[in-house]
């Protein structure tokens, strides 16, 4: 559609043209990986919530809604619930380490470059989890929008994050941030505008009143790829070019490149996997809906995941370096607060709406693309191809501001601990860091982005979280009780994400505390690290009360461990 390449070519052009005025500024090594400390609050809360809000926030949420209902609510509650625990327990005593990277805080406060590279291969690990889901959504979003292949989406924002992060560095990207947030929100806002004044017209029908989701109005879904599909109730199809074929109750399989015509009233067959869900569960928490067998465990755990989760992500963490001293840092989080609360209001009716107006997302699987598809569904003609457009750019803003953060972060890292520190080799880690998981989008088969963000969440908050929160609160923690709970809470959580990902335990218990780790894993982490540590109290760094008073003391006493 025109006007949506239109969008995705003005959001590109806007990117690499902000990110060069960006490059003007950033000369030294400071400058590419901390802004050289001198980002204001207010300037610096845009930025963070511009890379914040991910593929997982602008499709994944709403695409998840659609799917499962209130159960998944609980994503956008913890991703700014998150912020609140940040701010209370690390956001000023952070930025008063002086230091760059998370693994540059590990050595500072635990004088162990074996912690050091621990926490590297971890920065790198979650950057690269949370970076692939950014580039398979990008490659959604163009192929819904233009029809072009999936790749032509993840080529596109990972050439041009790499460019922009190679060139600018964080001046660059905090000046691209911060204007991508605000067009996310205007991108997701001015719609939802209009789709609930269409919605009201149209008699405000009850998103849980299907029973099961039913098509509308009669129904022409194009399947680009081969599915297999649950049809809970008989329903007779048109296949063009084959005629009519009754679809029976049970499993049946799809050929891609088939177009079948669905009468109105009939209901939606579900892709085979997608749990089907009649209007009262979707609508009432706690009732399974996801599709695990234990959703009350399922809830606890993902808003563990989501709430600690957050004060481990590298990309967010850096931030946080880049403020001038403690208390911007504090006044920095207060402020993302409002405005991840003030976007996160939206997503979730999309995902009510979609149930209504694009329930044929349920057939084909995706549901991720509920956001995009809903202006043309329920407005249609020149306004509703507009309106698409402009979600269009705030997607992409979403892909770029994300992506932008998340190689910031793992190139800080590749070039302090891997090469030897310059400008130039900062250029070559962005390289690297934007190649490896572009090669795992292009090969990997997506599953909904929202869920592979929440186990990079698990995984942050099965590793950092604890590193952080004992090594700023208590001074106990020596480097191998560290580097014991950093394996034991990141190991655990990666090996549950990798068997998740590979669909190797699929029912009963093991697949929930596989499916949402971080009930257990963080736990264990915390408990480790402790153990341990009592365990080894005499390799506690002798320096430890300095460490702790730099961390804690008023910046005026010029007591911060690095400058």
């Amino acid at each position: 559609m025109p006007y949506a390449v239109v969008a995705v070519i003005l959001v590109t052009l806007g990117t690499v043209g902000i990110g060069i005025y960006g490059l003007r500024l950033a000369r030294t090594t400071s400058d590419f990986l901390v802004a050289s400390r001198s980002v204001s609050p207010v300037w610096n809360a845009s930025a963070i919530s511009g890379e914040y809000l991910s593929a997982a926030s602008f499709l994944g949420v709403a695409g998840l809604v659609l799917a499962y209902g209130a159960d998944m609510l609980w994503y956008p509650v913890g991703f700014v619930a998150g912020y609140l625990v940040l701010l209370l327990m690390v956001a000023a005593p952070l930025r008063r380490s002086g230091a760059y990277t998370v693994p540059d805080f590990a050595e500072i406060r635990l004088g162990s470059p074996g912690v050091r590279r621990l926490a590297s291969v971890l920065v790198v690990a979650i950057g690269w989890l949370y970076l692939v889901p950014q580039l398979q959504g990008a490659g959604l979003t163009l192929r819904t929008v233009t029809g072009a292949p999936a790749w032509a989406g993840a080529v596109l924002v990972a050439v041009v994050v790499t460019v922009n992060v190679a060139g600018g560095g964080m001046r660059s990207a905090t000046f691209v941030q911060a204007f991508q947030y605000w067009l996310k929100l205007t991108a997701i806002t001015v719609p939802a505008i209009f789709l609930v004044l269409a919605w009201q017209a149209d008699g405000r029908p009850d998103p849980a009143a299907a029973t099961p989701p039913v098509f509308r109005a009669a129904t022409t879904v194009h399947l680009d790829a081969g599915v297999r599909v649950d049809v809970a109730e008989p329903v007779q199809v048109q296949v063009r070019g084959r005629g009519p074929l009754l679809l029976t109750t049970g499993r049946h399989d799809l050929a891609a490149g088939t177009t079948l015509v669905f009468p109105a009233g009939s209901a939606v067959p579900h892709l085979h996997g997608l749990t089907a869900t009649n209007g009262t569960t979707w609508a009432r928490p706690l009732s399974g809906a996801g599709g695990l067998e234990h959703p009350l465990y399922a809830t606890y755990a993902l808003a563990l995941a989501t709430f600690l989760g957050t004060m481990g992500l590298p990309h967010v963490l850096i931030r946080f370096y880049t403020n001038p001293d403690g208390r911007s840092a504090r006044r920095t989080t207060l402020a993302v607060l409002a405005l991840l609360g003030a976007f996160y209001l939206l997503p979730a009716l999309y995902g009510a709406l979609g149930r209504l107006y694009t329930p044929q997302l349920l057939l084909t699987g995706r549901t991720d693309a509920v956001v995009l598809a809903l202006p043309g569904t329920l407005i249609g003609g020149v306004g509703g191809h507009l309106l698409e457009a402009l979600l269009v750019a705030g997607a992409f803003a979403a892909f770029l501001s994300t992506s932008s953060g998340l190689l910031v972060s793992t190139a800080g890292v590749l070039v302090q601990d891997v090469l030897r520190g310059s400008v130039r080799d900062f250029r070559r880690a962005a390289v690297v860091a934007g190649a490896v998981p572009l090669g795992v989008a292009l090969l990997a088969t997506g599953r909904p982005v929202g869920q592979v963000v929440g186990l990079a969440f698990a995984v942050a908050a099965s590793s950092f979280c604890p590193l952080l929160v004992l090594g700023i609160w208590w001074r106990g923690l020596t480097p191998p009780g560290a580097a014991a709970g950093l394996m034991a809470g990141g190991g655990l959580s990666a090996a549950a994400v990798l068997l998740t990902l590979t669909g190797t335990v699929r029912h009963g218990w093991p697949a929930a505390l596989l499916a949402q780790p971080a009930a257990w894993t963080v736990p264990v982490a915390f408990a480790v690290m402790v153990g341990v540590s009592l365990a080894t109290r005499r390799r506690i760094p002798l320096d430890v009360g300095r460490t702790m008073l730099a961390l804690h003391a008023p910046e005026e006493l010029g007591l911060t461990t690095r400058r």
